[in-house]
């Protein structure tokens, strides 16, 4: 499965070579006849190295046109129109979305072989993090508040969207677990229906690492977010999927690969954790946390939507468990997708159980204590 020839961004912020092979002149060649955007003397510009899938840009007849193929067992039609029935419910309350390009079929997906393909128009607005890689540091003051601001916009208009939760687990950050009162029997459920976790959490004692490293951190929490709406979110609000223009605003919202209905607050969560600490670089200490990103991007969203300080309070006891989903989802792409059971060791080790012990630092205990502060 794995291209030698293509390089993308690895689990530990290298150049690894990639799990799925680059979008080809084949690929170009099947959608070309397929998408009247491209037609048939399109050529590629660009590659992503995002790893998780592939992705290119194209230059079509009528201009440039992004490209994402994704492994059926990840991504079928059916799963990613639903991310694009939500995106089109926001560019409908004009929140600035990228544009998904229907097919001459009239369908925002395609399905050829083992691949899915969906097609958007290029977003407008400048890419500042296009090659940054997930977890890295948002850094300007004024860029935090705006992505706050414009991720209150987007909840604003996701308030009257209704939709179920996604037909997949793989890839998409949720928020099931967190809510459950008990997380170990609702994981434990869910086993049967998802074979490549399931033969990953057998070969470890994972209910009691769970119950050891993470679940101090679930005390409460179950009860307090049955006052959290259900809300269609991002859930991926990290610098390098939003596009900016120059007096400084956000011209383009980019990627829902991971959005389902999860909450408001959970969405917050995941936007400070995601901006304003530096994962991957946590031996520098103070330095790999900015608790004036996460106040920025939190004093940016009260902006447009008031919190009261007790949701203030919620959301930071929330950010050491908003992950807890999202990681067992990587375990289960590793081990039951790509066959890598090292990096799906990486997901379990130093994401699932790694995040929630950095809380207990002095660094994380400083970033939870200022969002209190700032009830």
């Amino acid at each position: 499965m794995t291209d030698t020839s293509h390089r993308v961004q690895g689990l530990n912020n290298d150049e690894v070579a990639a799990d799925w092979p680059a979008i080809s002149a084949q690929d170009l060649a099947w959608l070309g006849q397929r998408y009247t955007q491209l037609g048939p003397t399109a050529t590629l510009q660009w590659h992503s190295p995002r790893p998780l899938s592939a992705a290119a840009i194209a230059r079509g007849e009528h201009g440039a046109v992004f490209i994402k193929r994704h492994h059926h067992s990840v991504r079928s039609a059916a799963v990613l129109q639903e991310e694009h029935r939500f995106v089109a419910h926001l560019a409908a309350r004009d929140v600035p979305v990228v544009q998904v390009l229907a097919a001459d079929n009239g369908q925002t997906a395609l399905e050829q072989g083992p691949w899915t393909y969906e097609l958007h128009a290029v977003g407008a607005g400048v890419d500042l993090y296009r090659d940054a890689p997930s977890w890295s540091l948002l850094t300007d003051i004024a860029q935090a508040q705006e992505a706050g601001r414009m991720l209150a916009r987007l909840h604003r208009a996701a308030a009257d969207y209704q939709a179920p939760q996604r037909d997949t687990h793989i890839l998409v950050a949720r928020d099931d677990l967190i809510r459950a009162h008990d997380p170990i029997a609702a994981l434990q459920a869910s086993l049967p229906d998802r074979p490549g976790l399931a033969r990953y959490l057998a070969r470890i004692p994972w209910q009691a690492q769970l119950r050891e490293h993470v679940l101090p951190w679930h005390a409460g929490l179950a009860q307090r977010l049955q006052h959290e709406p259900r809300l269609w979110a991002h859930n991926d609000w990290h610098v390098s999927n939003l596009l900016w223009a120059r007096d400084g605003q956000i011209a383009t919202v980019l990627d829902f690969g991971l959005a389902s209905p999860t909450s408001a607050l959970f969405d917050l969560a995941t936007a400070i954790e995601r901006n304003a600490v530096a994962w991957l670089e946590l031996q520098r200490g103070a330095d790999a946390v900015r608790p004036d990103i996460a106040l920025a991007l939190l004093a940016g969203y009260r902006q447009v939507l008031p919190l009261s300080a007790e949701r203030v309070h919620l959301l930071a006891d929330l950010l050491p468990m908003v992950h807890f989903d999202f990681a067992l989802s990587e375990v289960e792409y590793f081990e039951g997708i790509t066959g890598s059971t090292a990096n799906a060791d990486v997901a379990w080790q130093p994401f699932m159980l790694g995040h929630p012990a950095w809380f207990h630092t002095e660094a994380g205990q400083g970033l939870l204590q200022a969002l209190r502060a700032a009830a």
